[in-house]
């Protein structure tokens, strides 16, 4: 009975003990829970609030956005995008020419300016100012360094805002003018449907004095008729297509696109301003290259003065290298271009305007009086340009050829291997 008792009495202690050392157990996994809990708790309630954050800066942005669409709808709605084209004018001095280069800033162009323009007064989106070809934007011709227009079309989609060329000229400076605009299909392309254009070159008359004149007396210099005869002579001889390859660079003799049509080229009666006689230079063509027409004019310069022969003419449009002379930049002005076919198929459709502009002849007379003329004139008196250049024309070799060139270095190569085996 004894042990019985004692072994229940062993029993009933280890299950006791075992009841508290559980009790424990259990007691610690429940504080460790809860404590999880809580902190779950806490981190499940600070994501909620950072959610609320942002949803809230999203309902923010999100309404921005909408009231800014809103207000762009409404711009959009009121002053639809159209396709138009614009008929600028400018002084190209101090400027890198028409085309922007984005990301050379120091070099600022023509159109820097326009678009700048264009932003401010509120026809175009300012975020397109960097991607001007969401806008359909082309420029008729790429005038180089110094070079002015009086008679450049641009062609793009703008909102066609009350006043708009006036809102525009509010922001451009003087030296560049919007003088008018058109509506145009939408499918216009102001340099692929240019069927022609026309330059015109002022320069001091001495440029066809002989070549000892004395150029320091460019005052009394006046052309004589026979001169001016023969000069015109001489630039009727460009009229036809021709392989201008050698009248720009970078063109291979074979190269198709050297090959230009050109109507018309010829020297206008001289006239006197500020005492220096002046005479003005039209030339008309399909297209032109790269210094292509200032080295029209310094070739036949060259042939009047009497540096080159006049047969130095055809052998510039040949498969031999002619070394011919480039003008200087000042004088050179984009007069107009020309839109015959388009004019042809749609500009009397009822639809849309011919791209003349009788109406702005006005205007682009006093723009080149106010600002192209005495730009020229003031610069040639200052700096003396073509002076300066013609003092460059003797050190041409106009009989030379790239055939030429070859031989004498070939000579010069065999000379110098002879002199070498004789030491």
């Amino acid at each position: 009975m004894l042990s019985i008792r004692r072994l229940l009495g062993a029993l009933v202690s280890r299950r006791q003990k075992q009841e508290t050392h559980g009790g424990l157990c259990n007691f610690f996994c429940t504080m460790s829970e809860g404590s999880r809990d809580e902190q779950t708790a806490k981190l499940s309630l600070k994501r909620a609030n950072e959610e609320n954050e942002d949803s809230a800066a999203e309902r923010e942005q999100t309404a921005k956005r909408i009231k800014a669409e809103g207000e762009h709808g409404e711009d959009e709605k009121k002053y639809p995008k159209k396709k138009v084209v614009l008929l600028m004018a400018y002084s190209g001095k101090g400027y890198y020419g028409m085309q922007r280069n984005p990301g050379t800033s120091q070099f600022r162009t023509i159109e820097d300016d326009l678009v700048t323009a264009l932003i401010k007064s509120g026809v175009i989106p300012e975020n397109h100012g960097d991607e001007m070809k969401k806008m359909s934007f082309q420029r008729c011709a790429r005038t180089d360094k110094g070079v002015s227009a009086a008679g450049q079309v641009v062609s793009l989609k703008l909102r066609l805002i009350e006043d708009v060329v006036e809102k525009i000229n509010e922001h451009l400076p003087p030296q560049i003018r919007v003088l008018g605009f058109k509506r145009v299909t939408q499918g216009f392309n102001s340099k692929n449907n240019c069927d022609a254009r026309t330059y015109s070159y002022m320069l001091p008359t001495v440029a066809f004095s002989p070549k000892d004149y004395d150029t320091r007396n460019i005052a009394a210099f006046r052309l004589q008729p026979e001169t001016l005869e023969k000069a015109n002579r001489l630039f009727s001889r460009y009229k036809g297509t021709h392989n201008f390859h050698n009248f720009t660079s970078q063109k291979a003799p074979n190269d198709p696109s050297a090959r230009r049509y050109i109507t018309e080229m010829s020297c206008g009666e001289p006239f006197v301003c500020n005492d220096t006689e002046f005479a003005v230079i039209t030339v008309r063509g399909q297209s032109f290259m790269l210094h292509q027409i200032r080295k029209m004019i310094g070739l036949v310069i060259a042939v009047m003065k009497g540096y080159a022969m006049e047969d130095v003419m055809d052998r510039s449009w040949g498969l031999e290298k002619v070394d011919v002379p480039k003008a200087p930049g000042l004088g050179l002005v984009l007069e107009r271009v020309h839109f015959d076919r388009y004019n042809k198929r749609f500009g009397g459709d009822g639809l849309h305007e011919r791209l003349e502009w009788d109406r702005e002849e006005e205007a682009i007379k006093a723009f080149k009086e106010a600002h192209i003329y005495p730009t020229i004139v003031e610069t040639e008196r200052q700096e003396g340009s073509m002076v300066s250049w013609m003092a460059t024309l003797p050190i041409h070799d106009f009989e030379a050829t790239a055939a030429d060139t070859r031989d004498n270095k070939d000579q010069k190569q065999v000379a110098e291997r002879h002199n070498r085996a004789s030491v």
